[in-house]
């Protein structure tokens, strides 16, 4: 594949979760999905590294990165191991949540223990009754005096009761039905009222812990009030939907990779032996080849460009996000699938890699935001109107 040509600082930390995701999740990636396992040994040696620090700033002990090396990181450790990826994609978003708009307290609190890698985070903004519409919560909070107290129900949270604490959306009772101005909060694992469902046994992406989660009267200090109350739509569309489409994006770039390198390999290293010719040589599968190698190509350049735009701070880069999810998300499914015709009984035995590959990528187009949504806020962000 071309590959792009990083700025320095970049190409290092890309290196050093290349090496990571070679030496470390992809001997575990099996096991991973076999067991529904949380890769710990995966987390805690992106720590060790400093990369769960990829968002925080420099001068907290960060790496100080933006959307670009999340797209690259994310699709190197997706290549490996895309539960992996998953699970660091979500701290990355949630990191870049503190991060935007952090108090001292949440500097200490937080972000120095992440940047030291001792820390790891992840979203609880999706509930069982609102579906995509991750942005619309229904969980309450109420302040009192120097807390806030939250009860509700999420769902679908990555890393749920391995993660050190959580970004958890809900709104002021009474502000249910007023979209965009709900707020965000702080949790820490172990709460008290903090409760986990096991975890959801999914099709494929099995080791990202993805679990539900009650709040009953979850106290927390008022210093972990992300922003102001009220005002988190801000962070949807400048925060939390750059940094997780690109990681998500990254992620399944990463597994559409994976499986076109199975696929290459396979006909580089296998021929007919009643006629002696390798499959490599076969005209009908090197135009698959191409097929799949152009839309891995045109998917990654989409994405590196969309992550640009939105490091730049371009008024483009929300319709370039919007459609670069959208399009890996297509690439994920179409290549897993048309590796799977390529090596045939070979991929499609049970525990395979390309079968674990094949088996993630249905993911991608439905997590929230679904493609469906994705859509949506493209075209009416071509037409000029709002998005909600």
């Amino acid at each position: 594949m071309v590959e792009m040509q990083p700025v320095p600082a970049t190409a290092r930390i890309v290196a050093l979760a290349s090496d990571i995701a070679a030496r470390v999740a992809a001997p575990m990636a099996t096991r991973t999905d076999q067991e529904a396992r949380w890769p710990a040994e995966s987390l805690r040696a992106l720590g060790e590294a400093g990369l769960l620090g990829l968002h925080v700033p420099r001068r907290l002990g960060g790496l100080g990165e933006g959307l670009s090396a999340l797209a690259q990181v994310t699709e190197v450790l997706g290549q490996a191991c895309s539960s992996t990826a998953m699970c660091f994609g979500m701290h990355c978003v949630a990191t870049a949540v503190v991060a935007s708009k952090a108090t001292p307290f949440q500097e200490g609190r937080y972000l120095r223990p992440i940047a030291a890698g001792r820390h790891v985070t992840s979203l609880a903004l999706s509930e069982p009754g609102t579906g995509a519409h991750f942005f619309l919560p229904r969980a309450t909070f109420r302040r009192e005096a120097d807390r806030f107290a939250i009860d509700g129900a999420k769902s679908f949270v990555t890393s749920g009761a391995h993660a050190d604490s959580y970004v958890v959306s809900a709104v002021a009772p009474g502000a249910e039905l007023d979209p965009g101005t709900f707020t965000c909060l702080l949790v820490d694992e172990g709460s008290p009222g903090l409760e986990w469902a096991k975890p959801w046994t999914g099709v494929g992406m099995r080791g990202n812990s993805s679990r539900a989660a009650t709040l009953k009267d979850v106290r927390v200090p008022a210093g972990n009030l992300l922003g102001s109350e009220g005002d988190q739509i801000w962070f949807v569309f400048e925060v939390v939907a750059p940094y997780f489409l690109v990681a998500m994006a990254g992620t399944y770039l990463g597994v559409a990779q994976a499986a076109f390198d199975l696929a290459v390999a396979h006909l580089k290293g296998h021929r007919y032996e009643h006629t002696s010719e390798r499959l490599a040589e076969n005209a009908a599968l090197i135009e698959r080849v191409a097929e799949m190698w152009t839309a891995v190509e045109r998917s990654r350049r989409l994405l590196q460009h969309a992550a640009r735009l939105g490091d730049e701070g371009s008024p483009e880069a929300p319709k370039a996000l919007f459609a670069a999810k959208v399009e890996v998300a297509d690439t994920a499914v179409a290549v897993t699938n048309t590796a799977m015709t390529l090596l045939g009984g070979r991929g499609y035995q049970e525990g395979g890699q390309l079968a674990r590959l094949m088996r993630d990528a249905q993911a991608s187009h439905i997590m929230s935001p679904t493609t469906h949504l994705l859509k949506r806020w493209l075209g009416r962000s071509v037409l000029g109107l709002p998005l909600l």
